[in-house]
């Protein structure tokens, strides 16, 4: 019988740190190793590159993880968490990942997704379409039913608890009976997981709270001392016949009717036949009898 012999082909390993973070946190309480995980989807292969997405915060307290990840040869791709004013956070790489994947394409065989998020869906069709392996590493009690069958090699890290988590795992129950998951977030195979009894939940207590009655504000109202009222009201006294007897009666006064002056036409001046200025006509001279008069015809 003749194997298939795989040391020929090319991978790429794309880590989903959150998401695996938190699958390994929500079920078995351990962390997860991911240089084992690593070896374990290459095996005899060639590995081209193995890239762990991760996400930063201000604190700086996870450089130690992220030196742990570099001794171990994997790379390192580093987002800052984001947080809103509402106190929403938020750090996913999913657009990053698969950009990446499509980008290195013509130079792997083999795609491994170390995520069990269902995003990546999409992404698998298109890898396949390209005549690409698509592999899928991930604990099953959180992995979307969507991913699995849609891959081409599945690995369950749960059939090896030991090898691929830190930490103890033996106090921590595996799912009695597990469901296919047709759902597309993360959160939602938790959600499964925890109705399914793969997850110990603790209970919180339910507290009854006593319905409020809300009461309408009353206006307030001016309480004003009546002593002062009556203090400041005086009644005048009526007037007696002896003192209205003495009391001038007032003289009306006198309006007189005047005619508006009529407006003042402004003088015309006229020039005289001696070159000066007079009013109306110009006037003859008359000789003067202190003057001898001459003849005209002289």
């Amino acid at each position: 019988m003749l194997l298939l012999d795989t040391s020929t082909r090319r991978v790429g390993v794309f880590i989903d740190v959150q998401n695996m973070y938190y699958s390994a946190r929500n079920i078995y309480g351990a962390k997860v190793n991911f240089g084992a995980i690593v070896k374990a989807a290459v095996g005899n292969q060639k590995l081209v590159r193995a890239i762990a997405y991760t996400i930063s915060t201000k604190t700086g307290e996870e450089r130690p993880f992220f030196e742990a990840l570099q001794a171990m040869g994997i790379e390192l791709n580093t987002k800052e968490l984001l947080e809103y004013d509402s106190g929403h956070k938020k750090g996913d790489w999913d657009v990053g990942i698969t950009i990446d994947v499509v980008r290195m394409l013509d130079m792997v065989d083999v795609v491994v997704m170390v995520s069990g998020d269902g995003d990546y869906c999409s992404l698998a069709e298109y890898v396949k379409s390209r005549g690409r392996i698509f592999h899928v590493v991930s604990f099953r009690e959180s992995t979307s039913g969507k991913l699995v069958d849609v891959a081409d090699i599945y690995t369950n890290l749960s059939l090896d608890k030991k090898a691929f988590l830190i930490g103890n795992v033996e106090r921590h129950r595996t799912p009695q009976h597990h469901l296919s998951s047709s759902t597309d977030t993360f959160d939602d195979v938790i959600a499964e997981q925890v109705a399914n009894r793969a997850l110990d939940v603790p209970k919180k207590p339910i507290r009854e709270e006593k319905p409020t009655r809300i009461e309408a504000p009353k206006p307030k109202q001016m309480h004003i001392p009546a002593a002062p009222i009556a203090a400041a009201i005086s009644i005048a006294p009526a007037p007696s016949a002896s003192s209205t007897a003495n009391v001038p009666t007032p003289i009306a006064p006198m309006r007189f009717n005047k005619k508006p002056a009529a407006p003042q036409k402004s003088p015309s001046f006229t020039k005289v036949s001696d070159g000066k200025q007079g009013r109306g006509r110009p006037r003859k001279s008359r000789p003067n009898p202190n003057v001898p008069q001459l003849p005209m015809n002289a």
